[in-house]
């Protein structure tokens, strides 16, 4: 295309102009009452919206008084340049047909996911509607059409569910490439009722494991992995789903389960063996030549092939845990205080480093907690960790207030409206605990060591029972931690421990409280 201008000296007196709102020199957007304006300053103009001060409509606010410089709207600021939407007439940064971003989006929206009719394929209208419903339809206009007409990109995937070349199954989806991208698809979808809803880590594992399967060298060890994951570690995965959502280190856990019992079977065939002929002393120096995480992922691979009888019985060595060292009491005090006068730091991670240090919670726990489990109750603010709901100390409840005003990840289709206390990219996920423990560790609070503190201080100073209540750990292993600390029952006296300061005033499950959202 022919340039409009011969030399750069007549691009610079044609085109250019110093801008009346940031003073840089840019391209020439626009020509407005106060002076010219860059692309810029224009779009980011157009997208404040509120109560017009000159005349008390509410619309964009592009404009600006002369005498005090306070946002107004193009009526009161004499524009005579209109940003009203062609079709629905929203003032928004007008694209193509001067349609803003809602309409256009809707309209990519019909031509990917045409069934060849001419109309949305009838199954992906919840799909659709859920996309046009967000609170920011730029995202999803970037979204649909980001490496437009490239292989794999949104917009294909898009694409190719509204011709019916994939099929809305699970199953479908486990070979789709990029799998980040058919991944995010495959939860908005779940999140608007087209397929049905399965646990996100579960979904990660089937994924993997077809790849995992395809990249296996010896084709005849391939059923026998594809057995164990089928009948041992798949069913695991979804009987514990059913009580709580699958951890991303259980969904690594079961994903290395798998990893092991393929290099377990890999070595078996360098030695010239087989299940059938294996003995305890092959076991042994198989033990012996690999770490500890190796003999315990294996560990699960073995007992299977045992009870099916695959191999004879064999003795392994007892599983063991190792923990983290916790805290001294001064140095989580001093961390928790940091957290809390940090103005500077990142709020997100400080909110969740306060409920670790305070709480003793692990962060895949905390990612679970949704804005209902914070409680107001007159003038003070509970957290639902348990039962009791725990109460929150002032500096805390003013962190916590403060977030969920300002959470983000809340203007896309993926989290609408979400009730998560910690919000994630993915659609009706909340954030990865992983990306969390990220965000913490980078404000120096050691997540594990510092949980294990905060336990051990309040196994030391309440009854196991009721800090196990309070806080939703299991009453067994408040009383270890307790006698690992050194505590005993005898320290306790007799009565309603609920009446402990830290447990005081605590409000009934039945709910006099309301819930913060």
């Amino acid at each position: 295309m022919s340039r409009l201008y011969a030399t750069a000296e007549q691009c610079e007196r044609w085109y250019m102009a110093e801008c009346c709102r940031c003073g840089r020199r840019r391209h020439k957007a626009a020509s407005w009452p106060d002076g010219y304006v860059c692309r810029t300053c224009s779009d980011r103009a157009v997208r404040i919206r509120g109560v017009c001060p000159g005349c008390g409509a509410d619309r964009a606010l592009p404009g600006r008084r002369p005498s005090d410089s306070a946002a107004i709207c193009t009526t009161c600021a004499g524009f005579t340049q209109s940003f009203a939407c062609a079709r629905c007439g929203f003032e928004d940064t007008l694209r193509a047909g001067r349609l803003c971003a809602r309409c256009t989006l809707a309209d990519r929206l019909a031509e990917l996911l045409d069934d060849g009719t001419g109309r949305i394929r009838p199954e992906l209208v919840p799909l659709a509607d859920c996309l046009l419903a967000m609170d920011n339809p730029r995202s999803g206009l970037t979204w649909v059409t980001i490496h437009k007409d490239q292989d794999g990109s949104a917009g294909d995937l898009l694409r190719r569910l509204g011709r019916g070349q994939i099929d809305l199954t699970h199953e479908a989806f486990h070979a789709l490439q990029p799998w980040r991208a058919a991944a995010h698809l495959r939860e908005l979808l779940m999140a608007c009722g087209v397929l049905p809803t399965l646990d996100k880590q579960i979904c990660s594992f089937e994924r993997w494991l077809v790849g995992h399967l395809a990249g296996i060298e010896n084709p005849e060890l391939t059923p026998l992995v594809r057995r164990f994951a089928t009948w041992e570690v798949l069913p695991r995965l979804r009987a514990s789903a059913e009580k709580n959502p699958i951890t991303p280190a259980g969904r690594r856990y079961a994903g290395d389960q798998v990893k092991h019992a393929t290099a377990f079977l890999r070595w078996l065939d360098e030695h010239d063996l087989t299940l059938a002929t294996c003995r305890q002393g092959d076991i042994d120096a198989w033990h012996v030549e690999h770490n500890e995480h190796a003999r315990q992922a294996v560990r699960a691979f073995l007992l299977w092939c045992t009870a099916s009888k695959l191999t004879r019985r064999f003795r392994l060595p007892a599983a063991t845990t190792s923990r983290a060292a916790p805290l001294p009491q001064h140095q989580r005090l001093a961390l928790l205080g940091h957290v809390l006068t940090g103005r500077d730091l990142p709020l997100q991670p400080r909110v969740a480093a306060a409920i670790v240090l305070l709480y003793a919670q692990p962060l895949s726990r905390i990612v679970r907690l949704t804005v209902e489990d914070v409680i107001h109750d007159g003038d003070q603010v509970f957290l639902r960790l348990g039962e009791p709901p725990s109460p929150v100390p002032g500096p805390v409840a003013d962190l916590l207030l403060d977030w969920i005003a300002n959470r983000t990840n809340m203007n896309t289709a993926t989290n609408h409206a979400s009730r998560w206390l910690f919000p994630g990219r993915r659609a009706g996920q909340p954030m990865n605990p992983d990306a969390l423990a990220a965000l913490v560790n980078d404000l120096g609070i050691p997540t594990i060591a510092g949980r294990a503190a905060a336990i051990r201080q309040h196994v030391l100073e309440m009854p196991a029972p009721v800090v196990a209540d309070a806080l939703g750990y299991h009453q067994v292993t408040t009383a270890r931690l307790a006698t690992q600390a050194g505590g005993t029952w005898s320290h306790y006296a007799p009565g309603d421990h609920t009446r402990s300061p830290m447990w005081r005033s605590f409000p009934s499950t039945s709910g006099a409280g309301g819930s913060v959202g």
